[in-house]
């Protein structure tokens, strides 16, 4: 008798987690949401291959694999962000591994 193991995914896709903030102009911050997060995965989908190691996985997180750059990530993402409207002209991000 073949017997099954239920097997719990509670781990991440990739490797690292990041926290993906707005700074609003008082210096606050808040997660951006998920489906800002998922919009911009999506556009670099067929864009740039870079990105392509991305996972959203809720408002203010993204998992990605080690290649992704962060460093490339947050000024994609913020311009990304700014030509939809979604970050007001004072307003910045934040990317930051969270472990």
């Amino acid at each position: 008798m073949l017997a099954l193991r239920l097997v719990a995914y509670s781990k991440g896709m990739f490797a690292r987690r990041l926290a993906i903030l707005r700074v609003e102009a008082n210096g606050a911050e808040s997660p951006c949401p998920i489906h800002w997060i998922d919009n911009f995965a999506m556009r670099n989908f067929t864009n740039e291959a870079v990105f392509d190691d991305t996972l959203p996985v809720g408002d203010g997180l993204l998992e990605a694999g080690h290649l992704v750059p962060v460093e490339r990530l947050k000024p994609a993402m913020e311009d990304w962000f700014r030509r939809k409207g979604y970050l007001k002209p004072d307003e910045g991000l934040v990317v930051r591994e969270v472990g």
